[in-house]
This record gives C-alpha cells, structure tokens and sequence, in this order.
C-alpha cells in the first residue's frame, strides 16, 4: 500500500493555461455542443485563467458567435422538452442554475407549441397511469399529479388536461 503523502501528490491538479490555448480550447469546447456562458465561464477558471483573462476570452467567444446565450436556451428548452419530456418549471430551474437570463428563459420558453405541450402532458399521465397499482382514486389521482409536477409541469395544465382526456 502506498502512504498517505504519496497519494496525495499524485492528485490531478487542473492544468494551467495561457489565454490563448484556452481560447483555442474553449473554442472547441463551445463548439461541440451549445455552453451557457457560466459553464463557459467555470471551465476557463478550472484551467487556472483569472478574473480579466476570463471575461475577455468570453467577450472572445461571443463576438465570434461560439458563445451564444439565446442559442443556449432555446437549445436547452427543445432537448429537455423533447428528449426528456420535462415540463416548464423543470425547464426553467434548469436554466436559472447555469445563470441564463430571465428575458432569455422567457423567450426560449415561449417558443414552446402550446398543443405540443398539453400532449406532452396527456401522455406523461396516460404512462403512468399505466403503472399505478393503486385502487383507492383520490390516492391515484394525487399519485399521478404528483408525478406530473415532479415533471416541471403546471397544476393548472395538468388538471386541464386530466379532466378534458377523463384521465381520471
């Protein structure tokens, strides 16, 4: 076995940068898949860069339209939405945690087709539905809008679409 202090010199420190390597890096970083400008952000920090060297490697990133917050979350709101079939206030938390602007969350948000959205909640319901053993139906009603909230979805919008699809 090796000894304590051994194990703790092997530890992986973050590798250290000058700012155009990390440019170069977070070039490629932003251009494999849409970044919000926090992960951004965090990233050139986790490679040792400073406050100043940061800010203008992101100010970098957006004039060369690598970094594009909007794209971001219009991005973020059609894969949570479509793939994961999360609900607007899932969406919405996800987005105000990587520090995406309130106008931005807004806009994104919107772009969202409404009668998509009550299907997508009509067939979030009619899942699990179908995986509620319980007999008593106020326990499986209060089951399944449970379920459906923990979604992100809306309770007005839920009981909309329970009541017009007599889901329960």
């Amino acid at each position: 076995m090796r000894k304590f202090e051994e194990l703790e010199t092997n530890d992986k420190k973050p590798p250290v940068y000058d700012k155009k390597t990390a440019l170069a890096k977070a070039e490629h970083y932003c251009a494999y898949q849409e970044r919000a400008q926090q992960e951004v952000r965090n990233k050139l920090y986790d490679w040792g860069l400073h406050y100043a060297e940061v800010e203008e490697v992101i100010s970098e990133l957006i004039v060369t339209n690598f970094l594009n917050e909007e794209r971001f979350a219009k991005a973020y709101v059609s894969g949570k939405f479509n793939i994961n079939k999360w609900g607007k206030i899932k969406i919405r938390q996800g987005l105000k945690f990587k520090k995406v602007p309130e106008k931005m969350i807004i806009r994104a948000l919107n772009g969202l087709d409404y009668d998509d959205y009550l299907k997508a909640i009509a067939d979030a319901a009619e899942k699990k539905l179908r995986t509620i053993t319980e007999k008593d139906p106020y326990k499986k009603k209060h089951k399944l809008i449970s379920h459906l909230l923990s979604r992100g979805f809306e309770n007005n919008l839920i009981l909309e679409v329970l009541n017009n699809n007599n889901l329960l």
